[in-house]
């Protein structure tokens, strides 16, 4: 594929990436919000949002299989549809009173995000291995977009309509239509002939794949980044009302924290190319736990700014880190099912982390919440020095 061809995907994606995260962070901004009048006990505030999740855990490992058979472009312009949907479901849900219908709607929604998650292995697909790093980034990046736009649909559209947040649900579906019509312009590269094909080694068996320690690390990481990261960004909204913040304030802290989630990513991809992608990805659980330890400084405005900026920041160089190592560890007909196997099991525990935070919040309190993080950091920092370790010594052995 051209320069020219991997720049046109890569931009489409990108910003097709920007529509989709914006529906996600809508979502994460006012779900909860919309909850407090329909959810009969407070533990359930945060079900839509654990229903996004379930429906992005359930939709990955068919989307991946579907778009195996059928295509990139195919499977993606399904997902955007469901989230036209989902945005239409969970409107009628508030318009209702139905928590049910809401939850159903956000399921959707995941499900949407089931299939746009493949965005960022899109962009590997399209781009040769010297731009492959740079690729995924530049398609994160487009959460730059949603980090400003995301919260703001979701602040403006919540009195559009009544009931409250009705219109942000409205504004949900035409946001995914318009990612759709640009996915129509997405040309992926044919996939290869049969011949090349049946000349290829044979697959091996997804346990075996799983099973590799590059794997697993990038597995971790990346599932490290993403729980901690769901954890503490769905319960910030509810924990800032608590603290007498409003529904403004909460949805610029949002904002913040998007864009330390995806800002980074214009160089992000540069700095694993140079330092390497265990470093980065253990400078993520750094940076992680000094969110935990700005959590401490107290329940002020600018505590909660800048804790959820450097959430976002780790997040990123987890999890653009772990992206990067997992294409490693598989070959063309392995992908299907080793990449589904990673997001299943990454979005799987986005769903335990959506589902547990309005309990936890409620049962801990804001700062203790983010303070039990810190063993699982351990343990993910554990993980990357000891697969650094084990690199280097198979690289003496070699030399």
């Amino acid at each position: 594929m051209t320069t020219t061809h991997q720049t046109r995907n890569v931009l489409l994606l990108a910003s097709a990436q920007a529509l989709f995260q914006t529906a996600s962070v809508l979502v994460m901004t006012v779900a909860a919000l919309a909850a407090t009048h329909l959810a009969p006990a407070p533990w359930l505030v945060t079900a839509p949002i654990a229903a996004m999740f379930l429906g992005t855990a359930a939709a990955t490992f068919p989307a991946s299989m579907l778009m195996a058979r059928r295509g990139r472009r195919y499977g993606f312009l399904i997902g955007a549809a469901l989230g036209v949907l989902g945005g239409l479901c969970g409107a009628a849900g508030i318009w209702t009173g139905s928590l049910v219908l809401l939850g159903f709607g956000t399921l959707l929604i995941g499900a949407y995000q089931g299939f746009a998650q493949f965005y960022r292995f899109a962009a590997a697909e399209v781009a040769d291995a010297a731009f492959r790093p740079r690729a995924i980034s530049y398609v994160l990046a487009g959460g730059v977009f949603a980090a400003i736009v995301g919260p703001e649909l979701g602040r403006h559209g919540g009195p559009l309509l009544e009931p409250e947040f009705t219109g942000s649900f409205l504004l949900l579906s035409v946001v995914s239509l318009l990612a759709m019509r640009i996915l129509l312009g997405l040309r992926m590269p044919a996939a290869p002939p049969a011949a090349a094909v049946a000349g290829a080694a044979t697959p091996r068996p997804l346990g075996s794949i799983v099973r590799q320690p590059s794997y697993l690390v990038a597995l971790f990481g990346a599932a490290t980044g993403y729980g901690v990261m769901i954890l503490a960004m769905t319960a910030t909204p509810l924990a800032m009302i608590h603290h007498e913040h409003g529904i403004a304030d909460a949805a610029r802290v949002i904002q913040a924290h998007t864009l330390g989630m995806f800002l980074p990513s214009f160089f992000t991809g540069s700095l694993i190319a140079r330092f390497g992608v265990l470093r980065i990805m253990l400078t993520g659980v750094v940076v992680l736990c000094a969110h935990v330890g700005m959590t401490l400084t107290g329940t002020g405005f600018h505590s909660f700014v800048a804790a959820l900026v450097l959430l976002g920041v780790g997040w990123n160089f987890l999890y653009i880190g772990g992206t990067t190592l997992l294409t490693e560890t598989y070959t063309q007909a392995e992908r299907a099912r080793a990449q589904a196997a990673n997001d299943l099991t990454i979005f799987a525990v986005g769903l335990a982390s959506s589902l547990a935070a309005g309990a936890m919040l409620d049962r801990l309190g804001w700062q203790m919440l983010n303070i039990v993080l810190l063993p699982w950091l351990t343990l993910a920092a554990a993980a990357i020095v000891a697969l650094g370790l084990v690199r280097r010594r198979r690289l003496r052995a070699t030399a």
